[in-house]
């Protein structure tokens, strides 16, 4: 697929055909009992994943055109995710708890939104409508992720641990681990504003505007943490040994009786891991991932590392060109692959998400943008943490250097795993 930047509305619907067609690939083995489950308040059913993302397009662009006859006009109460300033939202927790409208009747209402934007956009958008509709790509890309991360949750929660697709996983690339050295400087981080932005490149809001920080010397490893390194800090002793660990973090730790990676099990003295290929022996070279911010921290200490700041990451990225990539989800699909990390070396994108030693705040001199849109990334920047890269869940055009996620420091259900750095 083309990248999601183009400037002709045909290209552009292109792209969104795209976009909209992977997602009902992502859940073309579902039933629709699969798609209404909602196992823990963090995830939602994947049916309101799709009705989501389609109000999404509908709210911001159909309903703003005359004539336009709303699909259901109670779907801008079901289907609100976060936007307090166009009205009230059915409880998040609750999601899971409704039948209807059920997976057929959202099917329909994605098929009736996409008939009207594809209408629009293939009849001449205006240049601000086009920036919406690449803003909704780029939203639905991420609920792509959320399908897939809420879903192996909820089939991990089920005790016969059904598989979402049987697919073969990809192979691994472990070798000698190297480091990437990154001078002392000033360095510019983020999306300068004449060269990105809504209407050019895409960027989030949260991506810009550019400034400078400094750096000091650093070195980033140039390979993800592996299980194998992961399982050598588990049988240390690390998830009983307080010095490693944050003090939250060890709360945490205590409180949830964590001592292993989420989806980590231990049967007849072996590891194994649940993926959405089914159950599977832990492999020593694959990347690590499910680990929240804490455990992260805590090998991070034990290694006689430290997590890096998001600016190293993304300085030590822009350093490190012309060296494939790890693994995204649409590769993973075209090559028939299970949607599973097995990539540790390469560049420094895909295969996990790499938490940072970084809270998710503003840049100086941050604008979110104007109007309900702009509720989209600057109301969450409080107790979170940024990750980078992308992951196994990420589709290749959604992703680059410049991209700040973020989640809180427990989160573990995403596809989240490590990188360390040191002076």
């Amino acid at each position: 697929m083309a990248g999601l930047s183009e400037s002709t509305g045909q290209d552009l619907a292109d792209s969104y055909e795209s976009v909209r067609q992977l997602t009902l690939r992502l859940t073309r083995s579902l039933s629709p009992e699969d798609c209404m489950i909602q196992s823990m308040d963090d995830a939602s059913p994947v049916r309101w994943h799709l009705a989501h993302t389609t109000w999404f397009f509908e709210t911001f662009i159909l309903k703003e055109q005359p004539g336009y006859q709303e699909f259901n006009e109670q779907f801008a109460y079901l289907f609100n995710s976060y936007y307090n300033s166009l009205g009230s939202q059915f409880p998040r927790p609750q999601r899971g708890t409704i039948s209807r409208p059920g997976l057929s009747e959202i099917l329909k209402y994605r098929d009736y939104v996409d008939q009207q934007l594809l209408t629009t956009l293939e009849s001449g958008a205006s240049e601000s409508v086009q920036s919406l509709v690449r803003l909704g790509l780029h939203h639905e890309q991420q609920h792509q992720e959320l399908i897939l991360t809420d879903i192996k949750h909820a089939l991990a929660t089920n005790p016969l641990l059904p598989v979402f697709e049987s697919a073969p996983f990809g192979s691994d690339d472990k070798g000698p681990n190297d480091w990437i050295e990154v001078p002392a400087g000033q360095y510019a981080v983020g999306v300068s504003d004449s060269g990105g932005g809504l209407q050019s490149e895409f960027c989030f809001d949260n991506e810009r505007p550019q400034h400078t920080v400094y750096l000091d010397r650093f070195s980033l490893s140039d390979q993800l943490v592996t299980c194998g390194e992961y399982m050598e800090f588990i049988e240390s002793g690390g998830y009983e040994q307080p010095e490693h660990w944050l003090s939250l973090g060890w709360a945490t730790v205590q409180e949830k009786n964590w001592s292993a990676p989420l989806y980590w099990k231990r049967e007849e003295g072996q590891w194994k891991t649940f993926t959405l290929a089914g159950l599977v022996p832990v492999h020593p070279d694959w990347p690590v991932c499910h680990v929240s911010y804490f455990e992260a921290d805590a090998f991070a200490r034990w290694s006689g590392h430290r997590l890096p700041t998001e600016f190293e990451w993304e300085v030590a990225c822009g350093q490190h060109p012309g060296i494939s990539n790890g693994q995204f989800v649409d590769e993973l699909i075209a090559e028939e692959q299970a949607i599973h990390p097995t990539l540790v070396s390469g560049g420094l994108l895909g295969s996990v998400w790499q938490w940072t030693s970084s809270s998710y705040q503003a840049y100086p001199g941050f604008r979110p943008n104007e109007g309900a849109i702009g509720e989209y990334n600057g109301k969450f920047m409080c107790n979170q943490y940024v990750l980078r890269g992308g992951s196994v869940a990420t589709s290749q055009s959604h992703i680059r250097s410049t991209y700040r996620n973020f989640f809180p420091a427990s989160t573990r259900w995403q596809f989240a795993g490590i990188r360390v750095a040191r002076m």
